[in-house]
């Protein structure tokens, strides 16, 4: 079923709208979504810094908004596609909650209620495949019943159906799997068992280490432990920061993030549990 969480009350939408750089779009259009989701991007980071700084990370509305709007912070999927789903709700959007799971290199898809996506229906009755919590991924929403290659700045999409018997879509990218959706609505509490195995189990590898990241005008930037990557115009750069303050800063000064302590790694990056 769809998720049933109100709407946001006036000043918090008004919050969300100032966080991301955005006016409030007179129609829940399909280019509208487009601007929201690119703006989303750019401005709140892909961070898992929840788990190496102790704090919990509850799948609860209230909690997950103070975290974007008052904290000024980011998240990991769960989060920030739940924060997104009432935002495009609050705006006249038809959305739900899909449930993802991440191909793994060997190509298997990885645990059941993996990620967390969204289907976006705008006022003309487009529907559309909306995430803003999946890393570098898509920069644009991808057309959900399109099934031809759908091109894109982060690279070529395609959505197929998949080799199953329920009515799931494969997500490829550059002809890759990367993504397995599961057509099933769901709630944001259907997500607190895959959220929770993320947050704690030594094989997610967001337990390995803390790393925060954004798309950028020219491409990305992302801080995982020590290291500032950023990649502009197709070229990637590695910086090893040396200090404790210069971590703190790189947080400040490209993610907006002010801490008053460094994230400890939970269970620090090393060979796969096997």
């Amino acid at each position: 079923m769809e998720d049933s969480k109100p709407l946001l009350p006036t000043r918090r939408l008004a919050a969300y709208l100032d966080r991301i750089g955005a006016r409030r779009p007179s129609a829940p259009t399909a280019d509208a979504l487009r601007d929201l989701q690119v703006r989303h991007l750019h401005t709140v980071p892909f961070e898992n810094l929840s788990i190496h700084l102790g704090e919990d990370v509850p799948l609860d509305a209230g909690a997950i908004l103070d975290k974007l709007l008052n904290g000024r912070r980011g998240g990991f999927c769960y989060e920030l596609n739940g924060a997104f789903a009432l935002l495009l709700r609050t705006l006249g959007y038809r959305v739900l909650l899909l449930e993802g799971r991440v191909y793994c290199p060997d190509g298997v898809p990885g645990i059941p209620y993996d990620h967390l996506a969204l289907q976006v229906e705008a006022e003309d009755g487009s529907r559309w495949l909306a995430d803003v919590g999946f890393g570098d991924h898509t920069q644009h929403p991808l057309g959900l019943d399109d099934r031809g290659d759908q091109k894109d700045p982060a690279g070529v999409f395609r959505i197929q159906d998949a080799d199953s018997d329920e009515g799931d879509l494969d997500v490829l990218k550059n002809g890759r799997p990367e993504l397995r959706l599961v057509r099933r609505p769901r709630a944001l509490a259907d997500f607190v068992t895959g959220a929770w195995w993320h947050r704690t189990s030594p094989a997610s590898h967001f337990t390995r280490g803390p790393v925060c990241s954004r798309l950028t005008s020219t491409g990305r930037v992302t801080l995982r432990d020590h290291t500032l990557i950023t990649t502009a115009n197709g070229e990637r750069t590695e910086y090893a920061l040396g200090t404790d303050a210069e971590v703190l800063a790189a947080y400040r000064d490209h993610f907006g993030i002010t801490l008053d302590r460094l994230p400890v790694p939970l269970h620090p990056r090393g060979p796969q549990p096997g």
